[in-house]
């Protein structure tokens, strides 16, 4: 079948999904933040990905989660749904719920843990596409999917098969993406997925910024996105990015909280600081603690956003 290629770009939140403090989840809390990032501005959200813990998911709960996140956008931005899961079967099975359930697209990593060839890694996205009318955004991350790795030729050879339509593609290296510009068709979407070298990516052509560090910073990462790739003023994208390379040391730098916590408890915690609700992880992931705590709110206070 041939799938249409969406104009999609800009920034798109990798949705935290949300849980109460009791391990539950928490739909309405989940809503409420999906309408806060979209009155932020976002121009569209990801759920049920690596932010969205569907690592820590049944099928089930997947399947409520983007019910409701879909039932509370009113179509004001898409929204994509990460649909993986290791087999074919059950990744379809999601996928055809999401389709059902009237998302725009979905996103899909390889199959993970296991360690298919790359020639099933291959058969397994066509799979999916041959089950679905949606869009397909492929999530190349390695670093956490650690299969087989797909090279921009082989991204660009099922580009060519109509299997995928985007990419979000999560590399501290931007060269992939000047690379996928390059061997896909104009109409094929690129966005860069991490959160180390934003503005590199979006300075290099990617269409937008998909990544879990939005949910904390969704206006700042929008004025960069304008900034760089809507007036191409790209001195103004690196004073936007000053402000906000201070927040991925909290991850990356040595003196950062990466060895002590998740990300995703950071970008809680600083959601809860700002007077919005960042809700819990489900363990092995577990709130920051009062020394960490600290180091967020004083660097938030540093940043004039205290």
């Amino acid at each position: 079948m041939t799938i249409p290629s969406p104009s999609i770009s800009g920034i798109y939140p990798a949705m935290l999904t949300m849980f109460t403090d009791k391990g539950d989840l928490d739909i309405e809390a989940t809503q409420q933040h999906a309408n806060w990032l979209i009155d932020q501005g976002v121009h569209g959200l990801v759920v049920t990905g690596t932010s969205g813990e569907f690592i820590a998911l049944t099928l089930e709960e997947r399947r409520r989660v983007i019910a409701a996140v879909h039932a509370v956008t009113s179509d004001r931005v898409p929204v994509y749904a990460c649909t993986s899961v290791y087999s074919d079967r059950h990744t379809i099975e999601l996928t055809e719920y999401a389709e059902e359930t009237g998302v725009d697209g979905i996103v899909i990593l390889p199959p993970i843990y296991q360690k298919p060839p790359k020639p099933a890694i291959v058969d397994h996205f066509r799979a999916v596409r041959r089950s679905t009318s949606l869009p397909m955004m492929f999530y190349n991350n390695p670093a956490y999917a650690g299969t087989v790795e797909l090279t921009p030729w082989d991204i660009a050879e099922l580009v060519d098969e109509g299997v995928f339509q985007s990419i979000k593609h999560t590399y501290a290296s931007n060269a992939g993406i000047h690379d996928l510009l390059y061997l896909c068709p104009a109409s094929f979407r690129v966005f860069h997925g991490g959160f180390q070298t934003a503005l590199e990516g979006l300075a290099a052509g990617a269409h937008g910024w998909i990544s879990g560090f939005l949910n904390a910073m969704p206006a700042q990462a929008i004025a960069l996105y304008e900034a760089l790739c809507v007036h191409s003023d790209l001195k103004r994208g690196q004073e936007i990015w000053k402000t906000m390379i201070p927040f991925t040391h909290l991850f990356f730098a040595p003196t950062g909280l990466a060895s002590k916590a998740n990300d995703l408890e950071i970008w809680r915690t600083f959601l809860g600081l700002s007077g919005h609700h960042g809700g819990y992880s489900r363990p092995p992931f577990y709130p920051l603690t009062s020394d960490q705590r600290k180091q967020v709110k004083q660097l938030m206070i540093q940043q004039n956003l205290l």
